[in-house]
């Protein structure tokens, strides 16, 4: 035992000298390198032991037999290749162990992702992460499931991004890559969508078991959808299949719940603005339901908003909704009293910008005549009215004043 440790340690430092010197890297670089790459070290005692019994080399040391396996190896040259190519060294530690000695396979694989467009730092990721397998798959094979996800709808120059988001991809079967497509396209999903949806989210076809992913359509039917409903879901918004039911979905219904809105709300929101249920509940939508009961709306009030104005729960409470609900209340004349009423009877304003189209609907307003505390009223009674744009404002002030002949109490005591 003590002879075969002394040998690995004397094949370690082999190592050591002849990256070193062969590849000009640093000490601590080929020291923290060698601590990654046992199983090389193995292969390189072995291969040492094995030469003894080859005539060449039959007189020669321990340590002169390993240097000479280090070097046939070419491993030098490969590790500066994927330095090159960005990779850190425990990636390429794990890479040489996975080789099995076969470094040629490396390169090999690596040469492919390249050619499919997989750059920079992504190469070390794709390698590892597409499976222990990947260095013993023929390049035919890796064609193959690049050549059927082109021919539905993922187009070639996407390739790199896809499977440097998703490598897991490239470590499944032609079968098992035919079942997931098939999944989605069941749904109804053409495949210029399906090749869309791909590129914005390619965990959605790959990182996934085809239970989860099952589990996950049958949850969102439960809202009243069709098959074909949900394809389309999916097809905008695909980041839902990394959602988790019981984690984010489950206590998001339960919340939405116990805000009074039902089922067919629920529907509304999911179709109109899918990214609703991707948003943590605890940091992102409880803040903002706690900000409007602080304002004095009631919980039924903001269940009936939420589900009329569902891209009101992915506005930032600090950068949209609080600002526009403080100009509201001190340049637009809104009350106290009366800013619960116009932001529950009308959510949209919190989506309007205050510098290009809130502060210039107030500004016209006022020109008219309008004293701030008379338009405060007429926004509570139409919170609508400071989302019209000014030049339909105008025609429509001046046909009541000049062919109407209304006085302006008529505007300001009916604004709609």
């Amino acid at each position: 035992m003590r002879a075969l440790e002394a040998r690995r340690k004397a094949a370690t430092e082999i190592f050591k000298e002849t990256v070193r010197k062969d590849g000009k890297f640093g000490i601590t670089y080929t020291t923290n390198l060698a601590g990654r790459v046992p199983g090389f070290i193995d292969y390189v005692m072995i291969e040492a032991a094995a030469l003894k019994r080859l005539p060449e080399f039959a007189e020669s040391s321990y340590e002169s037999r390993a240097k000479a396996v280090v070097r046939d190896s070419r491993v030098t040259p490969l590790i500066r290749w994927l330095k090159h190519n960005s990779l850190s060294y425990p990636q390429i530690g794990k890479l040489i162990c996975m080789s099995k000695g076969n470094l040629e396979r490396i390169t090999r694989v690596a040469e492919w992702l390249k050619s499919i467009h997989v750059k920079g730092r992504f190469l070390g990721v794709a390698l590892l992460r597409s499976g222990d397998n990947i260095l013993e798959r023929s390049i035919d094979e890796l064609e193959e499931i690049v050549g059927y996800l082109e021919s539905h709808g993922v187009r070639r120059e996407w390739m790199g991004y896809v499977m440097s988001r998703c490598p897991e991809l490239l470590c499944y079967s032609m079968e098992e890559v035919r079942s997931r497509v098939g999944f989605y396209l069941d749904m109804g999903m053409n495949e210029k969508d399906f090749g869309t949806m791909i590129y914005d989210y390619p965990k959605a076809l790959g990182y996934y078991t085809l239970e989860e992913m099952n589990q996950k359509v049958n949850y969102l039917k439960e809202f009243g959808l069709s098959t074909d409903s949900v394809g389309k879901l999916l097809a905008f918004k695909p980041q839902l299949m990394a959602c988790s039911i019981e984690d984010r979905w489950k206590p998001l219904v339960k919340y939405l719940y116990y805000l009074g809105i039902n089922r067919d709300g629920m529907r509304r929101m999911l179709v109109i603005k899918p990214m609703v249920f991707c948003v943590d509940l605890e940091t992102v939508i409880a803040p903002k339901v706690r900000f409007f009961q602080d304002i004095g709306i009631r919980n039924d009030a903001i269940g009936n908003m939420l589900a009329k104005f569902p891209p009101l729960l992915t506005y930032s409470l600090y950068k949209k909704i609080r600002p526009v609900v403080i100009f509201l209340m001190t340049k637009a004349g809104v009350s106290k009293q009366d800013i619960a009423k116009v932001v529950a009877s009308g959510p949209e304003l919190l989506g309007c910008s205050i510098v290009h189209k809130l502060d210039l609907n107030v500004k016209y307003f006022l020109s008219l005549g309008i004293r701030l505390p008379q338009l405060g009223e007429m926004i509570a009674d139409f919170p609508m009215l400071l989302r019209y744009n000014v030049e339909l404002l105008r025609p429509k002030y001046q046909y009541l004043r000049r062919t109407m002949v209304r006085p302006l109490r008529d505007v300001i005591e009916f604004p709609r």
